[in-house]
């Protein structure tokens, strides 16, 4: 999940508005439609367990990758999950798709959260985007600039009529008497933004656009929680009001070497050279033929991350999940939130 360190449906069928059960009371949208619960009020609400978590969803690619999605949103509804998150796709090229998957989500119900980008879209289109948002009751936005399209590390590409960075889609939001009633969260990077000139660059840049209007941030995922906390230190420091908002840590359970590999390829993140050192002496110069022992202990890498994470006060864990149950349910059961995961167990234990 990149944004800019600058101040800043397949069938094409709309979702369905979104009722929100449970809100009697909340103020309605255009169109009559409630409002779903804020993400930012989720983080104020009691949980049955530890801390609140939350997971990131991608819009599927084909049938059967939406069937997996739903069995894992099922999953994920069960065990009490606080919202769920949906990607925009590469180069927003699956807005339909995601404002569909989004719209049925929030229809289970879950809060649901929709990643925006402003890849490929004229200033006029992201407005429609929004109205048509607002119509539909989905009003929890991540607001980010996105990553170019095939290389997310690369140089950002505008287009001509668009918006530039980030903080220019809150303004916009804030602009519009539709999306009054919108919960805005943005990206925060522990590490820095790859494009930020130094750590207070950053910094300065990630309060200016809570300043504008968010009202929480999302991190990037990271391996080393030592960045975690000094990210929250440096933010409140800048400003001990906006900085002081709730930075949620994102979260990736490792499963196998290669995929963080690609995750450090894709984010620019660290990987600490002890846990570097730890793979590669359980990989033992074969990852096939050990990538069982690999899954067991980046599992248990990943708790003892979430461990340090609830201990130092971290309002929420976002996981990123790949639409995938297995890996984060075993890391929530080591945290003692979850059921184990297994034959006979999984989402059938918490029904």
């Amino acid at each position: 999940m990149h944004s800019d360190p600058s101040p800043e449906s397949p069938t094409g069928q709309a979702p369905e508005p979104v009722p929100a059960p449970g809100l009697p009371g909340a103020p309605g949208v255009p169109g009559g439609h409630s409002l779903q619960v804020a993400v930012s009020d989720t983080l104020k609400r009691g949980t049955p367990g530890r801390v609140p978590f939350s997971v990131e969803f991608m819009p599927p690619r084909d049938d059967a990758a939406e069937a997996r999605l739903w069995s894992a949103a099922e999953a994920f509804h069960d065990l009490g999950a606080s919202f769920v998150s949906v990607t925009y796709g590469a180069g927003g090229s699956s807005r339909q798709r995601t404002e569909r998957v989004a719209g049925k989500l929030a229809r289970k119900p879950l809060t649901t959260l929709l990643h925006m980008t402003l890849v490929g879209h004229t200033g006029e289109e992201i407005r429609a985007i929004l109205r048509e948002f607002a119509s539909l009751g989905l009003t929890n936005l991540l607001a980010l600039r996105g990553d170019p399209p095939g290389d997310p590390l690369g140089e950002w590409q505008g287009i001509e009529g668009g918006l530039v960075h980030a903080i220019d889609l809150i303004r916009l939001i804030r602009s519009l008497p539709e999306c009054a009633d919108f919960d805005i969260g943005i990206a925060s990077f522990p590490e820095g933004h790859y494009r930020a000139a130094s750590l207070e660059d950053d910094t300065r840049h990630t309060v200016e656009k809570l300043r504008a209007g968010a009202s929480y941030s999302i991190t990037q995922m990271f391996f080393n929680v030592e960045h975690y906390l000094r990210l929250r230190d440096r933010l409140a420091a800048f400003d001990p009001v906006d900085g002081a908002k709730p930075v949620i840590p994102g979260l990736m359970p490792i499963t196998s070497l290669r995929s963080v590999r690609r995750q450090v390829e894709l984010s620019g993140c660290e990987l600490p050279r002890e846990m570097e050192d730890l793979f590669t002496r359980v990989a033992a110069g074969d990852e096939r033929k050990n990538a069982a022992a690999i899954r067991k202990v980046g599992i248990e890498v990943t708790t003892r991350m979430a461990e340090r994470l609830i201990a130092e006060g971290a309002p929420d864990l976002h996981f990123m999940t790949m639409n995938n149950v297995r890996a984060t349910q075993e890391v929530l059961h080591n945290l003692g939130m979850a059921p184990a995961y297994g034959p006979g167990l999984g989402q059938d234990a918490v029904r």
